[in-house]
């Protein structure tokens, strides 16, 4: 297997030399020298330029017969912040892979959400990322059972089910030969006891990263008895493939460092199946794969934004945990403020939600599903007849799969499907977009707030220099408005 043509082998080398961390998860360094793969930062002696091959992804090394760096832990690092930028069918691949949906509905389900035939999908995803869909999906579930084993006390047996493999000795087999030593050696002698459905993570992100203004704006959106907020601290229910869960995330500020930052999770999951689909949907909730120094340098120089960007570096856009979710919350939020909408939200989980027992006080419901929703008569609904309709409307779209919000269908398709469906306008859709699919460069024109906040700095509505990176603009200027995040507790 030899890598992708897209790489730019001369670029990436100077990359290497640099050692610069802002390619970490673009691109892999396979030394021939050595049989082993590193990530560009690797703190490693800079090997020749003649014994080195550059690969788009993690599972193009393995298949070209390279082992993982004990040193930089290569697969650790977040994913390419070009898949968001782009959003090409390998992105939106990639995404659903990470997701677990090989590992549930196999090659063909992934084909089927991207609108491809599985052979097609297979050549395009070799050529694009080094490897196919089923090479990519191992090379995930590898990475999964490595954090598990060296950062949890599951048991052995529960990290090789939690992270997607079908037997032990599939799971024995692939730690083997991706990293050179038995899950037993990765961990070492810490030993453990199962965990009986908690699971605690160090979810890896790019630094800089303003965790408290990411707290801030989800504990200003809340909704009762979906999530809880704290200081330091925000928590919220999961509604994952095999069950339900929760998660609680120790949400604080990150400095520019060296080293991949990490969030800490912690999980109480029904089905350990499920943890790699937890992980991945909560990492999408942190923007976890944005390349802030990038975005930061870009629009930092901008004469309106640069003292916003100084301000508050590593800014994110608030993702999501459930695509539908979203969509429905932002119906619910049309023309109220943010208060109400949390009032009205929290009045139809409270009454259309499932019950769930959790160990966080405040945590009681999943948020409803579109099925439940869509069965609904919007005279019922604590709104307006016209947006119950739209609700009502938009949850029917999504439950007979009319409209997809899992990041596999390419977003345009999406925003037109959206804006077909009664009630839904260009704001919604544009929201949407940004916040359910991951939309790096989404600006909301209209937005009261907004153009208040441009007049107040003296900008222009003329938002075309921030290209490709308007959301992470609107964020800015969004931010201005927020209440000062809690500080966290002494300990």
């Amino acid at each position: 297997m030899t890598p992708t043509g897209h790489l730019d082998t001369e670029a990436c080398y100077r990359a290497v030399q640099s050692r610069d961390r802002r390619f970490d998860g673009v691109f892999y360094t396979a030394v021939r020298t050595t049989g082993i793969y590193c990530r560009p930062s690797c703190p490693a002696r800079t090997p020749a330029a003649g014994n080195v091959t550059f690969h788009p992804t993690a599972a193009s090394a393995h298949a070209a017969g390279y082992r993982a760096c004990k040193r930089c832990l290569p697969d650790a690092t977040p994913g390419s912040p070009e898949w968001d930028v782009a959003a090409d069918v390998a992105g939106r691949a990639m995404r659903l892979i990470a997701d677990g949906l090989v590992d549930r509905e196999g090659v063909e389900g992934l084909a089927r959400r991207v609108g491809y035939t599985p052979r097609h999908l297979g050549r395009l995803l070799s050529r694009e990322l080094g490897a196919a869909p089923l090479a990519l999906a191992r090379a995930r579930r590898a990475q999964s059972a490595r954090v598990l084993i060296e950062t949890t006390d599951l048991s052995l047996t529960d990290v090789a089910f939690a992270a997607g493999f079908a037997s032990l000795r599939q799971f024995n087999d692939t730690i083997r030969e991706i990293y050179a030593a038995s899950p037993s050696e990765l961990r070492g002698r810490r030993g453990g006891t199962p965990s009986h459905g908690s699971v605690t993570m160090r979810l890896p992100v790019r630094t800089p990263f303003a965790g408290r203004r990411l707290l801030d704006f989800l504990a200003f959106h809340l909704v009762p008895g979906v999530e809880v907020a704290g200081p330091g601290w925000y928590a919220r229910t999961l509604d994952l493939p095999h069950g339900p869960g929760t998660v609680r995330l120790q949400l604080a500020d990150l400095p520019p460092s060296e080293a991949t930052g990490h969030v800490i999770a912690e999980f109480r999951l029904h089905d350990l199946r499920d943890t790699a689909a937890a992980s991945e949907r909560v990492r999408r909730l942190l923007d976890a794969d944005c390349d802030p120094r990038a975005v930061d340098e870009h629009l930092g120089a901008d004469a309106v934004l640069g003292d916003l960007v100084r301000a508050t570096p590593g800014l994110r856009v608030p993702g999501q945990v459930d695509g539908d979710e979203t969509a429905i919350r932002t119906v619910i939020g049309q023309q109220v403020s943010v208060s109400g909408a949390r009032t009205v939200a929290g009045r139809i989980v409270a009454e259309h939600g499932r019950t769930l027992d959790s160990h966080v006080p405040g945590l009681t419901h999943l948020f409803p599903d579109a099925g439940t929703l869509a069965a609904l008569d919007p005279a019922t609904l604590p709104m307006p007849r016209s947006r119950g309709r739209a609700l009502v409307g938009l949850a029917a779209a999504l439950a007979a799969g009319d409209v997809v919000l899992d990041r596999g269908p390419d977003r345009d398709d999406v925003r037109h499907a959206l804006l077909a469906l009664p009630g839904i306008g260009p704001w919604t859709a544009d929201y949407v977009a940004m916040r359910a699919l991951g939309h790096p460069d989404v600006f909301l024109p209209t937005d009261l707030a907004v153009r208040r906040v441009l007049t107040d700095l003296g900008g222009s509505p003329d938002t075309e220099r921030w290209r490709p990176w308007r959301s992470y603009a609107l964020m800015h200027l969004w931010n201005t408005l927020m209440p000062d995040t809690p500080a966290p507790e002494e300990n």
